[in-house]
């Protein structure tokens, strides 16, 4: 059965810009980072150096406007990054990417590579349709803070995913829960590639059918589904 995103009105005139396009994936095989995987990560590195040409990732038009986005909702960029602005500071200093598993490396280094907020989520672990809402502040956030598993609440009016169960990931695309995570465990997922004006639609289609690659090589007859783009009506 195919996931249900919707996207709130609120949402919409909050980012009159914004698209994602979903990839669908069903028998998968995960398992933790191997040599290809890393490579991949490696490339998309080299991939975002060439693309930036010495800028830092903030400079960058898309990054800019993500920014734009976190400040109308009440938070600061600078100190609760985007995904894909998050991932690439990290690509470009000594420390590098990290290496989590196969499936989260596949999606970071096609965020990477092309600049865009990327999310993976167990399809099996979400309960009911999922939606991109403005928060009232009461809704659960189940992460881990410290070491101990902590229940948060977002920001009223942050912008956040969340299922029938609560909030999966915070910040739109800052932070995402242990709950919905892929780990070695998941057999289908659903990828997420968020992005705003004024990156062409064209360059996320480009982006999924990328990601659908990877997935099909390294999941042998997994069942993938690169969704139409659903923008701003």
């Amino acid at each position: 059965m195919t996931l249900t995103l919707i996207v709130s009105d609120e949402v919409r005139a909050l980012a009159p810009g914004f698209t994602h396009v979903a990839v669908e994936a069903h028998g998968l095989v995960n398992g933790p980072s191997s040599e290809a995987s890393s490579a991949l990560l490696d490339d998309a590195a080299r991939r975002l150096a060439a693309r930036l040409d010495g800028r830092a990732p903030h400079e960058d038009a898309h990054m800019a406007a993500w920014r734009e986005v976190y400040t109308a909702f009440g938070s600061k960029p600078s100190r609760t990054r985007n995904s894909a602005e998050a991932l690439a500071k990290r690509a470009l200093s000594d420390a590098g990417l990290p290496r989590v598993n196969v499936l989260v490396d596949l999606y970071n280094a096609v965020s990477v590579a092309h600049l865009i907020p990327v999310g993976g989520e167990d399809l099996d672990l979400i309960q009911g349709a999922m939606s991109l809402v403005r928060a009232t502040g009461e809704e659960d956030f189940p992460t881990v803070a410290g070491g101990e598993e902590v229940v948060e609440h977002p920001d009223a009016g942050e912008a956040v995913w969340r299922d029938e169960a609560g909030v999966t990931c915070r910040r739109w695309n800052w932070r995402q829960g242990p709950r919905t995570r892929l780990t070695e465990r998941t057999a289908s997922a659903v990828f997420l590639l968020e992005s705003l004006a004024p990156m062409p639609v064209p360059q996320v289609q480009a982006a999924a059918v990328e990601l659908a690659e990877s997935l099909e090589k390294f999941s042998p007859g997994a069942r993938i589904t690169v969704r139409a783009p659903e923008p701003s009506r």
